[in-house]
């Protein structure tokens, strides 16, 4: 049994000044204000105690291409990125997602999804090489099997270098979930489906996917409704909105979550609430692409689940999951008022909601008897955060947030705000030689 004593604890339902969590294994054994049990004492006083943050949206492989297209909006972006990312490989994969899963588990982030849509030809099995990154950093990992079908010539953004054959696609597909998905109460690993945006997978892929995903028991994501420019492409190409062509797809249900949905009617937030369609809100890729603000306050006020996400690097050089609570909160006010969203419902788009939007409901995302122990300690006696009474407001508006201590399933994973199974540094000069390669394979 480990303790961890003396800390304020914010579960769903209060937030306790002084308090203790008692781990026992993988799993939550209690929580109390009294007198702690006997165990392994961790001093946990100056800290706030959370649920671990979830990640709902990444793209890893993006941390190799980070600074780029500085000023452009979601379709120029993508257009001047595709043909570096054809250039990605196994070694660049690896030394992105490595950096990538890194600073999510030092900005307290204990489980991530990464939605992977790029499988240039020759480059081998990209989804496993994160895989095994996320393996060795000790997070519990979400991967999406990403994919794209219809490139420029057939009428969408993606060059026809970066798209594959859907038949291909659909055996890989098949392929990820016997080879890694697992099922299990404390699974560490779980596979999701991704045929990545209208503008760049056909409606076959998109019906075939759903298809495959649902006969196997696995989650559905895509990007959706990210910009008036992905509309336009909607309207003009099927004659509907993108929720419509979704829904049309039969891609609307509690075992889907999309990306971004800045661009949503009244109509299609009530329709997001009645068939338990997640979301996942990217507050700072919208904000860096210009894409708009989420109408995350009417999303959750209409009983969605609005999960937050970092989104790829190359659209949010940060990275960090901790800083997207702060940046929720502010779009949402400066959107709808200061009433708009509260430090503790920002928190609970991190933990709470983002559980549902992966399925985990039913162990992850909260501080509670029998949920797996994804903790993580937040100092706040430092001089950035001293002096703030309520330690959730602390947390959400006080400077950049890192983790002090993150335990995943138990297993302390970040101590001191130092990562224990990874070296920093050369994580970091890694990424460097990958970065500078692929610039180089693209300036040749």
């Amino acid at each position: 049994m480990i303790v961890l004593d003396g800390c304020a604890v914010a579960t769903p339902t209060i937030t306790g000044t002084r308090g203790w969590i008692a781990i026992d294994g993988d799993r939550i054994a209690a929580i109390g204000w009294d007198d702690p049990p006997a165990g392994e004492r961790i001093d946990a006083s100056g800290c706030l105690a959370t649920a671990g943050l979830i990640n709902c949206h990444h793209h890893l492989y993006q941390w190799a291409t980070r600074g780029l297209a500085q000023q452009a909006t979601l379709f120029e972006w993508l257009v001047e990125l595709y043909p570096t990312w054809a250039r990605i490989d196994a070694e660049i994969e690896r030394a992105a997602a490595r950096a990538g899963l890194a600073a999510l588990l030092l900005s307290g982030c204990t489980t991530a999804s990464d939605d992977h849509y790029v499988f240039p030809r020759g480059a081998g099995d990209l989804l496993a090489v994160e895989i095994e990154a996320a393996r060795e950093l000790g997070i519990r990992f979400h991967p999406c099997r990403g994919s794209m079908d219809l490139g420029v010539s057939s009428g969408g953004l993606p060059p026809d270098s970066v798209v594959e054959d859907r038949d291909e696609i659909l055996a890989a597909c098949a392929a990820a979930i016997d080879r890694h998905h697992d099922p299990s109460p404390s699974s560490m690993l779980q596979i999701a489906l991704a045929p990545c945006s209208p503008f760049s997978v056909t409606r076959e892929l998109m019906r075939e996917s759903a298809e495959l995903a649902r006969a196997r028991g696995v989650r559905l994501h895509t990007h959706m409704a990210e910009t008036v420019e992905e509309e336009a492409y909607c309207l003009e190409l099927f004659g509907m909105r993108p929720v419509e062509y979704l829904d049309e797809l039969g891609w609307l249900g509690p075992d889907v979550w999309l990306a971004h949905c800045v661009h949503l009617s009244d109509d299609e937030i009530v329709r997001f609430a009645e068939t338990g369609t997640g979301v996942a809100h990217c507050p700072s890729s919208n904000a860096r692409l210009g894409a708009g603000i989420a109408p995350v306050r009417q999303l959750v006020h209409s009983g969605g689940s609005v999960g937050l996400g970092v989104d790829g690097a190359a659209s949010n050089e940060a990275g960090e999951l901790a800083g997207e609570l702060r940046q929720a909160l502010l779009l949402a006010r400066l959107a709808g008022g200061p009433d708009a969203m509260s430090p503790h419902e920002a928190l609970t788009l991190g933990t709470v909601h983002g559980a549902r939007c992966l399925g985990r409901s039913r162990d992850l995302g909260a501080l509670e008897p029998g949920y797996l122990a994804d903790i993580v300690l937040w100092r706040l006696d430092d001089l950035d955060h001293a002096g703030i009474e309520d330690p959730v407001a602390s947390l959400v508006l006080g400077p950049r947030p890192l983790a002090d201590r993150v335990f995943v399933g138990g297993r302390e994973v970040v101590r001191d705000g130092e990562l224990l199974t990874g070296d920093v540094e050369e994580i970091a000069a890694d990424l460097k030689v990958a970065c500078r390669r692929l610039a180089a394979e693209v300036r040749a």
